[in-house]
């Protein structure tokens, strides 16, 4: 069984790497400049919460495609009682009291997490979703979908899972990513490492440098007052 914290060691590693794939690029950053553009919206579930607001703007876009009439619990409506996982909640006064419910009392309580590194919110956001592709040892395409983390495997229904089913939806990983490219608070909560950065094998080596030549030490000079009486001496010997 996968505890959470070889989990989120593994989306460390994950995250490290990965990249969006080109041809998913485009719909990625379209994306993510709709989920900046309501960037207020979410940093006021996010003050209430204490989970960072872009957690909560690419759960809302894989729960509910954005839409403000659904809440990110589910996807269901937040002005009626819900009748999927989780069910029964609701009926709420705002999207906001909705939001605010779906992080604080729902599974998996993203209100009381507290790793908001990228290994860590990628693993807070897997399990919202549930931690049946860890059991898999497969990443989760609700976090890497588009990426290439991820090929295929899907849960098609409840407990049904199909090894050759591919998630159309873009995940979460990619959306951060975009987001990021676009939002300095993104960029600098889930920094990436740099080609600066990358372990040595991956550069060339340098030339070798020569081994220092040893030199020998030169004999200290004379002191004066030595030197003069060695002449004195002299002096008076040739002088008799």
């Amino acid at each position: 069984m996968t505890t959470l914290d070889a989990l989120t060691a593994a989306n460390a590693r994950r995250w490290a790497v990965a990249r969006m794939l080109e041809a998913r690029q485009a719909s990625f950053r379209a994306t993510a400049r709709r989920l900046v553009a309501a960037k207020g919206k979410y940093e006021a579930v996010a003050a209430a919460t204490g989970v960072p607001w872009f957690a909560i703007a690419v759960i809302h876009e894989r729960e509910a495609s954005q839409r403000w009439e659904a809440s990110i619990a589910q996807g269901d409506r937040w002005d009626r009682v819900s009748v999927h996982v989780p069910k029964g909640r609701g009926p709420f006064a705002s999207w906001d009291a909705a939001a605010i419910d779906a992080l604080t009392d729902c599974a998996p309580h993203a209100a009381r997490w507290r790793d908001w590194s990228p290994g860590g919110l990628c693993t807070l956001l897997e399990q919202y979703n549930g931690l049946g592709y860890a059991g898999r040892g497969l990443p989760s395409p609700y976090i890497w979908a588009g990426s290439d983390q991820y090929r295929c495997g899907k849960y098609v229904a409840d407990g049904r899972f199909d090894p050759d089913a591919i998630d159309q939806q873009l995940g979460c990983a990619g959306m951060l990513m975009a987001m990021a490219e676009i939002d300095g608070s993104v960029a600098a909560a889930l920094a990436r490492p740099t080609a600066s950065a990358e372990p040595a094998r991956h550069a060339s080596p340098g030339p070798r440098a020569a081994p220092a030549t040893p030199t020998q030490a030169k004999p200290a000079p004379h002191p004066p007052a030595l030197v003069a009486s060695i002449l004195a001496v002299i002096a008076r010997l040739f002088g008799r």
